[in-house]
């Protein structure tokens, strides 16, 4: 049984099932640029709705924008990884980032706290996406609590919001969200106008492509920014186009979940946490037995330690695909491959949170 929703994903998912669920798109006929990012060549990627506007400006080099949000409430893991390494690639292609802090969602919905939040967002995640290799002079970041200094631009972005009431019906409202709270409400509003109003003219000055990278948890905000996007004549928006990546499991099991930090490692722990993590609570799909697992092979679908490197800290493809034959034959063991993980998660952090010390420095010019 499988629960995927915006506040809950649980179960095996089945991704086949949830593109027949969600009508997406499987991922073919992709730009030859795509190939360059690893989740795009594993899969990890598998679905989308009209990419095919993003293919077209990628290869005829036309403006486009890509666009996601972030929620201040935890620590920045290797989940919220993936989507800053989809930015930070749609942005070496020429694409605008437009990255916004939900902080009014987080403080009607988790934690009423805007100080705290705030912080968060800063030395959490701004702090993270720069060290990456976001760069923030093409970039357009912004707080939903305070979305610009310039007075034009920030009553158009709330103008939106507050317009988009008309056109969502509290039915809409009810399927996605269940029980309704004004705070509900107030927050998918603003999250179609954050999606949407990069076209406003006084953003990017006319209407054009904005891509939305998202799990498929988020699919059910999508498609109401979808839907209301077309019913609103007073702009000729061009539809949106989203992707959908695969969760990264959790330690444990689920996903990477900011709530527990058993499930996940974040690109703040030091290396000997990380290395802890992996041995104790990484869940291995190797056989209960020394010579079980020789004589069967272990299961990389399934285990952490291998789909960590599989998400991204092995860009190796001919490397990775011979640490899973290994693995399934026998002949490595589940300590062994932990140990790859584990030096490979070792090097990561080392050298990031070097490039985080000097994001700091970007980040209090950016914010001055």
């Amino acid at each position: 049984m499988q629960t995927v929703t915006p506040w809950e994903v649980k179960g095996t998912i089945d991704y086949e099932r949830l593109i027949k669920e969600f009508g997406l798109q499987e991922c073919k006929n992709l730009p030859k640029e795509c190939n360059a990012l690893p989740l795009f060549r594993r899969g990890i990627i598998f679905a989308q709705r009209d990419f095919a506007r993003i293919s077209e400006a990628i290869e005829k080099k036309k403006r486009f924008v890509v666009m996601t949000g972030l929620m201040p409430s935890g620590k920045f893991h290797f989940g919220h990884k993936m989507v800053a390494e989809q930015l930070i690639f749609y942005q070496s292609l020429g694409a605008k980032i437009y990255l916004t802090v939900a902080d009014l969602e987080a403080y009607n919905s988790r934690m009423p706290d805007m100080k705290a939040l705030r912080e968060t967002a800063i030395q959490e995640y701004l702090t993270n996406y720069i060290a990456l290799g976001l760069d923030l002079k093409k970039c357009d970041f912004y707080f939903q609590s305070k979305r610009s200094k310039e007075g034009k631009k920030s009553n158009a972005y709330y103008s939106l919001a507050a317009m988009f009431a008309r056109h969502i019906t509290f039915n809409e409202f009810k399927a996605i969200y269940g029980e309704i709270s004004p705070g509900k409400m107030s927050s998918a509003l603003l999250q179609a106008a954050d999606m949407l109003h990069p076209q406003l003219p006084e953003f990017e000055g006319k209407p054009q492509p904005i891509l939305i990278p998202v799990g498929a948890d988020q699919d059910p905000h999508l498609r109401l920014a979808r839907d209301a996007s077309q019913r609103i004549k007073e702009y000729n928006f061009v539809q949106l186009s989203s992707t959908y990546h695969k969760f990264l499991p959790g330690l444990g099991s689920g996903k990477m979940s900011s709530s527990d930090p058993t499930s996940y490692i974040a690109l703040t722990d030091t290396p000997e946490d990380a290395a802890h993590k992996i041995r104790k609570y990484a869940f291995s799909g190797g056989q209960a037995t020394l010579e079980e697992h020789r004589k069967k092979g272990g299961n990389p679908d399934v285990d952490v330690s291998f789909q960590m490197l599989r998400y991204g800290l092995e860009p190796d493809d001919k490397k990775l695909k011979n640490i899973s034959d290994e693995y399934k034959s026998g002949k490595l063991l589940t300590g062994e491959l932990k140990a790859i993980t584990i030096e490979k998660i070792t090097s990561f952090l080392k050298g990031h949170q070097k490039k985080r010390e000097k994001a700091k420095k970007q980040v209090d010019k950016f914010l001055l």
